[in-house]
């Protein structure tokens, strides 16, 4: 299969003004379009009316790729679509077509182009129905022709969903299936709206990754998520609909944090017990470090607790019970030093919670503020629930301050102990202090570098004085001695 074989759902060319919406589209007669949903996609009148469940149209029909079927032609989906569907279908095993809307196309207005796309998969025998839930809404997954297409898609270190074989009764008839429970369909609802908010696309998802453990028990995580474009390298997600009590929710955080904390194959265990005074060093050590990508961030990988269903008083209980007993696993060790307010997160547990129903309701989808990290009060959107201002930033800083305070107390102890000259009631120079500590016998080691050149100038002044009054004296005392003494002096 080419390299480019799945495409990025986000940069598929749209329609432009002057072409016609089903230039790059198969061409098949005028049908109407009978996609699974609990509101049926019918043609618009000619009129520009709208039928019951339809969206009015607030754009030109060169918008979409399926135009009504009152146009003179209808269109297959691209084989693009048809490629992210069966990509979806192999990760996720099953879905309905709300589902893959939201995880595929957001920019669409509804799902009917979605629901093409699986009705003319299900034609060509690479998709079925498998049932209809409670909500109205059908179940697709892959027939076996589909699973095998599915995984030429797939890339080959991802996981493909196992397939969901067609069982007949003895009577030769299909039966019923069973096995997709309210949880399945929340953990694919979560991925939907995640992929659908930018965190990722569908080949950013595997579900229940295995972590073992050395006792025996394997930790499985319903959902993990690559998407380092969005600013999340790694995430792993469980999604709880209220019915699993608090402290299995607490023990799966124990069990993340003890898988965390195992070594890698041939580490060295006294350099790895080294590496933990040295911040994010220990990563290195550890086991997950060959498995996940680094997190750009403090701590382990994070985990986001999704919940839905039950109320929402419920469900906020549920976060603050989780939220008290998990605090050993998510808290974070306080830095020592005195005005120091940072913790260390390196060997923490970043852990955020969300609830899907919260989600839905924000304009912007999983991308606002619908993110609230363990240990803060504050909604925030999930990379800033994911930083950590309060860690390995604020340590700096704060240290820095720090520094700077003790400099400052130490600077003006030295003031205070610096000597003042007598003479003229300056402080002391730096040189000229630590001149006299070097030389404590010095004489006028009181005086400062200014005051002592002029001592030593005048000094040397009255010396030169001296000097010269001593020579001017020897010299009238030897001029005196030959002054010639008259004419009464004695002949030679």
């Amino acid at each position: 299969m080419p390299a480019d074989r799945i495409p990025d759902p986000a940069h598929e060319p749209r329609a432009t003004a002057g072409q016609t919406p089903g230039d790059d589209l198969d061409q098949v007669p005028p049908a109407p379009s009978t996609g699974p949903s609990i509101a049926p996609s019918t043609a618009t009148s000619a009129a520009g009316g709208v039928r019951a469940g339809q969206p009015r149209r607030r754009t030109s029909r060169d918008m979409f790729d399926n135009p009504s079927v009152s146009t003179p032609q209808a269109w297959k989906p691209t084989g693009r679509r048809r490629k992210e569907v069966l990509t979806a279908l192999g990760i996720f095993q099953r879905a309905t077509a709300d589902q893959l809307w939201r995880m595929l196309r957001p920019g669409d207005r509804h799902d009917r182009i979605t629901r093409d796309t699986l009705n003319a998969l299900k034609g060509s025998g690479l998709v079925r129905v498998e049932t209809r839930l409670e909500s109205g809404h059908q179940l697709w997954v892959l027939t076996e022709r589909g699973h095998k297409e599915a995984r030429l898609l797939l890339p080959k270190h991802m996981r493909i969903s196992a397939l969901r074989k067609l069982e007949y009764d003895d009577d030769g008839r299909p039966k019923e299936a069973d096995g997709y429970d309210e949880h399945a369909a929340a953990v694919t609802s979560t991925a939907a709206v995640l992929t659908g908010a930018g965190f990722g696309t569908p080949l950013s998802w595997q579900t229940e990754i295995a972590h073992k453990l050395p006792y025996g028990y394997t930790q499985y995580a319903d959902l993990t998520m690559r998407a380092p474009d969005a600013g999340v390298p790694v995430m792993l997600l469980e999604v709880d609909r209220v019915t699993e009590p608090v402290d299995d929710l607490v023990a799966k955080l124990r069990r993340y944090t003890e898988w965390f904390e195992l070594l890698a194959p041939k580490a060295d265990p006294v350099k790895e017990k080294a590496a933990r005074r040295q911040g994010a060093a220990v990563h290195d050590f550890r086991l997950w470090s060959r498995i996940y990508p680094p997190t750009g961030r403090e701590g382990y990988p994070p985990i986001a607790f999704v919940f839905t269903g039950k109320t929402a008083a419920q469900r906020e209980s549920r976060m603050l019970r989780l939220e008290e007993a998990g605090r050993p696993f998510l808290a974070g060790e306080p830095y020592p030093g005195a005005g120091i307010t940072a913790r260390d997160f390196n060997r923490s547990v970043p852990v955020v919670v969300t609830e899907l129903e919260r989600i839905t309701a924000d304009p912007l989808g999983a991308g606002g503020a619908v993110w609230r990290r363990l240990g803060r009060p504050d909604w925030q959107t999930l990379t800033d629930a994911l930083d950590n201002p309060d860690g390995d930033r604020l340590h700096e800083m704060e240290r820095q301050e720090a520094w700077r305070r003790q400099a400052e107390q130490e600077a003006a102890e030295r003031e205070a102990r610096r000597p003042v000259c007598p003479r003229c009631g300056q402080k002391f120079t730096d040189d000229r202090w630590n001149f006299v500590r070097q030389h404590p016998t010095q004489d006028n080691r009181e005086l400062c570098g200014p005051c002592l050149n002029d001592h030593i100038e005048r000094a040397q002044a009255e010396r030169l004085a001296r000097r010269q009054a001593e020579e001017e004296a020897a010299a009238r005392a030897v001029a005196a001695a030959n002054r010639p003494r008259g004419v009464f002096r004695r002949r030679r």
